[in-house]
């Protein structure tokens, strides 16, 4: 891990990413993006794409973790599910390289196991997160040798739609916390500041925070849903 990289610890992550049917798509709205976020004290981002990494690295020199999500027919893996998107990535050379480590199966039924190796075998030399979905899929990916474990998929596959990351004061995270022994990221549902701080005190390396930063559609529904909460109980 060099020197940029360790400067992660206890920092925040931005997840500065917005897919081609979202208002702010754009590599240089992105790009900006990456540049508010460091004006505020991150000390990473993440970004998908090769555009959006791109812009990111022109305009800001903090640390990436990159990825690229596609969508490929009968396969639920999206996140940097084939070598062709690692290649890709490649040409960025982003600090660190996240992927699906769930026990979903990739095109042609590929393991996360068999994509891992492939990929070590490839990079040696490249930082590799491995973005899980549930305890037993953390562990795994920190057997396999992932440089980091992610906790980003918790509540999106269907081995895990029933968990919260925050639930039970992080209950997910203690657990992935005692049993692993690479450095944890956490990131899902961390919406507001206490919870990033929270996350950090049990130990995580560091925290990723997307939506609630960098998604106004999403801040805006919840002002919103709060305001007609609020209103429903007045009328009672």
């Amino acid at each position: 891990m060099n020197e940029k990289v360790r400067q992660l610890k206890g920092k925040l992550i931005v997840s500065c990413q917005a897919l081609p049917e979202e208002p702010l798509h754009s590599s240089f709205i992105m790009g900006r993006m990456a540049l508010a976020a460091k004006e505020g004290g991150a000390g990473g981002i993440r970004a998908n794409t090769v555009e959006d990494i791109a812009q990111i690295q022109r305009t800001v020199d903090l640390p990436v973790i990159g990825i690229i999500k596609r969508e490929i027919p009968g396969c639920s893996v999206y996140i940097t599910p084939t070598m062709e998107e690692v290649d890709r990535l490649m040409e960025m050379k982003p600090e660190i390289i996240a992927m699906d480590a769930t026990e979903d199966l990739r095109p042609g039924g590929v393991t996360i196991d068999e994509f891992y190796r492939e990929v070590r075998r490839k990079y040696p030399d490249q930082l590799l997160m491995a973005d899980c979905s549930t305890e037993a899929e953390a562990v795994h990916a920190d057997r396999l040798g992932f440089d980091f474990i992610g906790t980003t998929l918790t509540g999106y596959t269907k081995q895990s739609r029933d968990i919260k990351i925050e639930a039970e004061d992080f209950l997910l995270l203690r657990r992935i916390l005692r049993t692993v022994r690479h450095p944890v990221i956490a990131e899902g549902n961390i919406n507001t500041p206490k919870k990033a701080r929270r996350v950090v005190e049990l130990g995580a390396f560091s925290v990723v925070v997307g939506s609630m930063i960098t998604r106004p559609q999403v801040i805006t529904k919840a002002f919103v849903q709060a305001m007609e909460e609020e209103k429903e109980v007045s009328v009672l």
